[in-house]
């Protein structure tokens, strides 16, 4: 009996060791959120020079995290345990967030820095007046192409893409709303369609695509196309730009069908320690001087005409990855469809991917 008392003991006695140990640690780790701000953002997304300048400016210490998909990044702010202080989703998911109780309302008093935005880039459908999310940067998906290594092709209208002479020539990116939405414009629907009958006839259409598609990948794209190993792909026009500055022979196009107009914006997710750091994070990478570095480093379009002013005037001019507005008028942002509609994207996505291998 003696033991067993003695060993009750010994189990009470570790426990509230335990207990003390982990209390400890969890105030740690709240003192330590004052200090430090964690970021979720797309890789090779930020200057990461700009992240040291923000932490010698602000005293806070960055934890700098990526992701790959709109998808991934929901999940994980969905399940919690890592709290992240910003995140820089895309439109369609900045709504499904909203919808989810996800996102903090942003005060603007904390962001003067928000008078650079272009107001073409505020309050836009996906966000009216911005109470959740401030603009970081926009583009469009289109085609990067190598014009030495095809017949005259220039990729006006996506139809190009079916003419036989490309077959095993075209990479294209994987991603169920980029494909399914590419099928369904090159019909002249709408890329944000949820009518059966246009869904199905964009899969039939895609599956004759097959015969000229090298591969379906992510960013892998990128050295490929850089060392001509593939004459054309569906891409980003970022991830187009940087593939041009590495290879002069690679040029881009937006067919005139149309396409997907996307925007990234920054956000503070509900479960964020330090607001207050993510308010100043933001206001910080709205400054023009600092906007301008950021872009110079991505490579992709700035929402910032206070830092397009000081950005070179043959980027800022180019309009393949500047289109003016009448050019965008052809352009659709992508809508959040609800969770059953992306997946009948994903199932009729994978559908094509299985058809193509």
């Amino acid at each position: 009996m003696k033991e067993i008392t003695r060993a009750a003991i010994a189990i009470v006695i570790v426990c509230i060791i335990l207990f003390g140990v982990n209390k400890y640690l969890n105030q740690s780790s709240g003192n330590a959120s004052s200090d430090t701000l964690t970021i979720f953002n797309w890789g090779e997304y930020i200057d990461p020079e700009l992240i040291t300048q923000f932490e010698e400016e602000s005293g806070y210490r960055v934890i700098y995290e990526t992701f790959d998909s709109n998808e991934a990044m929901m999940t994980k702010i969905e399940q919690g345990g890592t709290t992240y202080d910003i995140a820089v989703p895309s439109e369609y998911a900045i709504e499904k967030m909203k919808e989810n109780d996800l996102l903090l309302e942003i005060d603007h008093s904390k962001i003067p820095n928000l008078s650079n935005i272009d107001p073409y880039f505020l309050d836009l459908a996906f966000d009216p007046k911005n109470k959740y999310s401030i603009p970081y940067f926009w583009g469009t998906v289109g085609v990067v192409f190598n014009p030495s290594l095809l017949d005259g092709q220039t990729f006006e209208s996506w139809e190009t893409l079916w003419d036989p002479s490309l077959e095993g020539k075209i990479l294209l990116v994987d991603g169920a709303r980029e494909i399914i939405g590419m099928g369904l414009n090159s019909l002249g629907y709408s890329l944000n369609s949820t009518d059966e009958k246009e869904l199905q006839e964009a899969t039939a259409k895609l599956k004759k695509l097959t015969p000229n598609v090298k591969a379906i990948i992510g960013d892998e794209v990128t050295p490929l196309m850089i060392n001509e190993e593939a004459s054309v792909a569906i891409t980003f026009s970022g991830q187009a730009a940087d593939m041009m500055w590495e290879n002069e022979n690679l040029d881009y196009a937006v067919p005139q069908e149309g396409s997907n107009l996307w925007f990234d914006n920054m956000v503070i997710p509900k479960t964020a320690d330090n607001v207050e750091g993510a308010h100043e994070f933001i206001n910080f990478m709205l400054d023009a001087e600092v906007a301008a570095q950021n872009a110079d480093y991505v490579g992709y379009s700035i929402p910032n005409s206070a830092a397009v002013e000081l950005m070179d005037e043959e980027v800022t001019s180019d309009e393949r990855f500047y289109p003016p507005e009448q050019a965008r008028e052809n352009l659709e942002v992508y809508k959040n469809l609800g969770l059953e509609m992306l997946g009948k994207y994903n199932e009729l996505f994978l559908e094509f991917k299985m058809s193509a291998n």
